[in-house]
């Protein structure tokens, strides 16, 4: 089905916004990054859907590495920007680590590749329930 014949079928709504809830194990971040993508794509969004991806797998994988508890993801789409939250149980603060130049690292980049891929990102104000933290960012749809 074409775009705007699919547009046309969807109602007009300015605020989309979903949940998922992954469980504390390798697949997570695989699978919250296609929910993202999935998103987007059905949204026709399709410009968004790379850094959107990197960015949620970044942060999913900083909860799969450094907790021990479940995945929330909430993703907030207006006409305007798509917000992604991604939520832990742990109450550790987010650690943002910059490469030393020459230094080669194989991990602790996750959330300095956030920094540089998203518009925004910050860490959420209060809690969700039984999830401690969240971590967030931002990308505007033009892009």
């Amino acid at each position: 089905m074409d775009p705007a014949r699919r547009a046309a079928h969807r109602p007009a709504q300015l605020t989309h916004e979903y949940s998922l809830f992954a469980p504390a194990d390798a697949t997570a971040p695989r699978v919250c990054r296609d929910f993202v993508r999935a998103v987007l794509f059905t949204h026709d969004r399709e410009p968004l859907v790379m850094p959107a991806a990197l960015c949620t797998s970044e942060l999913v994988t900083n909860v799969h590495l450094h907790t021990k508890g479940t995945t929330m993801v909430r993703i907030r789409l207006t006409p305007a920007r798509l917000h992604v939250s991604v939520f832990d149980e742990s109450p550790d603060p987010p650690v943002v680590a910059h490469p030393v130049a020459g230094a080669v690292a194989c991990w602790g980049r996750g959330l300095a590749l956030v920094e540089e891929v998203a518009d925004m990102w910050g860490v959420v104000a209060e809690r969700a329930g039984r999830y401690a933290k969240g971590v967030w960012f931002e990308l505007g749809l033009a892009g």
